[in-house]
């Protein structure tokens, strides 16, 4: 797979890192704007990235085969969008769009040409994640499910103080939902399939939910996942069955080590995640899925894309929270 990234932010610097893994895929450009084409330079000479750009269609002409998207929030879709008609695989960074209309333009696109498009996020991927899914059963009916991804964010300190950024930005599909919640989201979504009700209470400053409380009623059991960004909480998943329940204390984009702790006080502990480095199983994934070719799997994935962007995008609107994508595409 050769691999070009758009992008030179932080996940860019916490990515990078770790592609001397992926025996499989080679970076071979970048593309940056020019105000950040210092950086764009630094990485590249970093990583041995042989290609920079400034220009994106320059970019698209060079010699790559898949394009990863990681720019804020709100470029996504119009750049894997473009990506997608130049013929290039895409992997998007989580939220995979702004909108749910957005997202099946993308998914409309990607399978109409036979290409590859994944919304690079960790939890799907993660071995204790898989773990959990499989000891559901063992829980007996589910009852009450929580997720709390609560992390007091620096950048709310700039944003009380009139500073905005682009994680508390409306026009930058800014946001808690958007930016941790979004994981709680997956987590969910991934374990027990589409919610019958979706409902979301913001708190919200200046037009921009800085923490809120996301409720999903599956019917037989109620879940609330809770994403704050003004104000932090010990963080903890919990899956309540009444035949016991699974507790987790790390946010679901880690998924690390868990307890499981049943009625009669029987109690394990369980570790399977074998890699470092969170993003390493994803993208090993991603990589086999590529080049071997497995449209399947990806578009199995992608299913699951277009609901958790569905949840999102009902969820957001009923809370009040509009961005400008919402005006159409």
């Amino acid at each position: 797979m050769k691999l070009g990234i758009v992008g030179s932010g932080l996940i860019v610097g916490e990515f990078l890192p770790m592609v001397q893994h992926l025996v499989k895929t080679e970076v071979t450009a970048i593309c940056c704007t020019k105000r950040s084409e210092d950086v764009g330079k630094e990485l590249a000479d970093k990583y041995h990235i042989k290609h920079i750009f400034t220009d994106f269609q320059e970019f698209l002409n060079g010699d790559l085969d898949t394009v990863y998207v990681a720019l804020p929030n709100h470029l996504h879709f119009q750049f894997a969008k473009e990506a997608l008609e130049a013929g290039k695989h895409v992997i998007v960074e989580k939220p995979f769009t702004t909108t749910y209309e957005e997202a099946l333009v993308l998914s409309g696109l990607a399978r109409e040409r036979k290409l590859f498009l994944i919304e690079a996020v960790t939890t799907l991927h993660l071995p204790n994640y898989k773990k959990i899914k499989e000891l559901l059963p063992s829980l007996g009916n589910i009852k009450i499910v929580q997720c709390n991804y609560s992390q007091y964010s620096r950048r709310y300190d700039s944003f009380k103080e009139g500073r905005i950024l682009p994680a508390f930005d409306p026009k930058c599909s800014g946001g808690a939902l958007m930016d941790i919640n979004i994981y709680n989201i997956h987590y969910v979504a991934g374990l027990f399939g589409r919610p019958l009700k979706v409902e979301y209470f913001p708190n919200v400053e200046r037009g921009i939910d800085t923490s809120g409380i996301l409720i999903l009623d599956y019917g037989t059991f109620k879940c609330t996942c809770i994403g704050a960004k003004d104000c932090k909480a010990p963080i903890a998943n919990n899956i309540q069955g009444d035949k016991g329940v699974i507790h987790q204390d790390t946010p679901a984009s880690i998924c690390d080590n868990f307890e499981v702790i049943m009625n009669d006080d029987t109690k394990f502990f369980i570790n399977e995640n074998n890699c470092d480095h969170r993003m390493m199983n994803e993208f090993l994934e991603y990589q086999d899925m590529i080049c071997g070719n497995d449209l399947e799997k990806c578009y199995e994935l992608l299913d699951h894309t277009l609901l958790v962007s569905e949840i999102q995008t009902i969820a957001r609107r009923k809370g009040g929270i509009v961005f400008p994508a919402d005006a159409g595409i």
